[in-house]
C-alpha cells in the first residue's frame, strides 16, 4: 500500500508587525483550506509568520523580537493546537520567536490533527549577521502514523548541508523548510532545495513568504530534484499530492537508478572530514577571510549558543546512548516538560545537552 499524503505549501504573508490580526489570517488561511481542499493532510506555513515579520519595506521596532516571543508550549501553541484539532489536519505553522532560558530562538513547531504539540526545532544555523536569534542545539524529526517520517529546519539552515543530511540521516523522508527570504538569492535558495533534495533522496517542502516585498518562489521538490510545484510572487497555496514510497525507491535503487549512496555510506568506512576533526576555523580557506560584521554595533545573539558538534552525530552513529533523545507519547525523555510529545520526535543532541 502506498503511502500517500496531500501537503499544502503556504505561501502566504503576515500583517506585518501585528501578531494578532496574522494569527486570525492564519486560522481563516487553515479553515478555508480545510473546507474546500479536503484531500490535503497537512498544511505547512512559511518562516516566522506568525510572528508577523514584515519584509524590508516594513520597520519593525527595536527589539520586536523579544516583545513577540513566545513559550513553547504556551497560550499560542494552545491556540494553534485546538486550530489543529478543530479541522482534523497536521498544521506545521512555520516559525515563531521562541523565549527560552534567556535566549531567543527562531522555532519551528509542528502539531497533529489531535492538537499535540509533536514537534519543536529550534534553528541550528541563524542567518548571520542579519539574524539575531540564539542557534539550537537539536535535529528534530516526527513520525506522520502510516505514513512516514519528516524531518524540519528552517531557512538558512538548507545552506548547511550538514543538517538535512543528519535529518535523513535519522530516517526523514520528507524535510519540512519553513522560509523567509525577501533578497535576491532566493534564485540560489530553490538550487540548494533541488540539491538537497537529490543527495538525501528526500522530499523538500519549502514555503517563502508570499505578496511581501522580495518574496515567493516556493517549491516542492521530489527526491530525484525535480520541483513538482513552484509559487509566484503573491500569495498561493501550492498543493501536491506526494507518495512516500518514491523516498523508499530511490533510495533502494539510486537516483535516476544509478546512485544509491545511503548504500554506499551505510557499507563504506566513514569518509575522513578534516573539518569536523580539526574545526572549520582551521581550514585554508579561512586565511584571507575577514570578521563576521555585526549589525546594531553588538555581539550576535547567535553567537552566545555552540551548534551541534559533529561528534554527537558520530557517537549517535555509533550508538552512544547520551546522544539520542528518543521522546514518545507518554512523556519526555529527559523528563524536562516543555518538550514536544506525541508520536515520535527524535532528536540528535549536541555533545553539552
Amino acid at each position: 500500500m502506498s503511502r500517500m499524503l496531500g501537503i499544502v505549501a503556504a505561501q502566504v504573508g503576515p500583517r506585518p508587525g501585528d501578531p494578532a490580526a496574522t494569527f486570525d489570517k492564519f486560522a481563516a488561511e487553515v479553515r478555508t483550506l480545510a473546507a474546500q481542499a479536503p484531500a490535503f493532510g497537512m498544511y505547512v506555513f512559511p518562516e516566522l509568520y506568525l510572528s508577523a515579520v514584515g519584509s524590508w519595506d516594513y520597520a519593525h521596532p527595536y527589539g520586536y523580537g523579544h516583545q513577540v516571543a513566545e513559550t513553547v508550549p504556551g497560550p499560542l501553541t494552545d491556540r494553534i493546537g485546538a486550530l489543529a484539532r478543530e479541522v482534523g489536519k497536521w498544521i506545521v505553522p512555520g516559525s515563531i520567536y521562541e523565549s527560552h532560558a534567556g535566549r531567543i530562538h527562531n522555532t519551528a513547531l509542528a502539531f497533529s490533527p489531535d492538537g499535540d504539540l509533536v514537534a519543536r526545532y529550534r534553528k541550528i544555523f541563524p542567518w548571520m549577521p542579519f539574524e539575531g536569534t540564539a542557534p539550537g542545539e537539536e535535529y528534530t524529526v516526527f513520525d506522520v502514523p502510516g505514513i512516514g517520517r519528516f524531518g524540519l529546519m528552517i531557512c538558512y539552515d538548507g545552506w548547511v548541508p550538514e543538517i538535512p543530511r543528519a535529518l535523513a540521516w535519522m530516517g526523514a523522508e520528507v524535510i519540512l523548510q519553513p522560509t523567509l527570504t525577501r533578497t535576491v538569492d532566493r534564485m540560489q535558495e530553490v538550487i540548494l532545495a533541488r540539491a538537497n533534495a537529490i543527495s538525501n533522496q528526500a522530499f523538500i517542502v519549502n514555503p517563502n513568504y508570499g505578496l511581501a516585498f522580495g518574496t515567493g518562489g516556493s517549491v516542492i521538490v521530489d527526491p530525484e530534484g525535480r520541483i513538482l510545484v513552484e509559487g509566484g510572487a503573491g500569495e498561493e497555496f501550492l498543493t501536491q499530492i506526494i507518495d512516500l514510497d518514491t523516498v523508499r525507491h530511490t533510495r533502494e535503487f539510486g537516483t535516476a537508478g544509478l546512485n544509491p549512496v545511503w548504500k554506499q555510506l551505510r557499507d563504506s568506512p566513514p569518509p575522513p572530514f578534516p573539518q569536523y576533526r580539526l574545526g572549520f576555523a582551521a581550514g585554508a580557506i579561512m586565511n584571507e577571510l575577514g570578521p563576521m560584521p555585526v549589525l546594531g554595533g553588538g555581539a550576535p545573539a547567535a553567537a552566545q549558543a555552540a551548534a551541534p558538534s559533529a561528534s554527537a552525530i558520530a557517537d549517535s552513529a555509533a550508538g552512544t546512548p547520551a546522544t539520542i533523545e528518543i521522546v514518545l507519547a507518554d512523556g519526555n525523555a529527559d523528563g524536562h516538560s516543555d518538550a514536544a510529545s506525541p508520536a515520535i520526535s527524535e532528536r540528535v543532541r549536541g555533545a553539552g545537552g
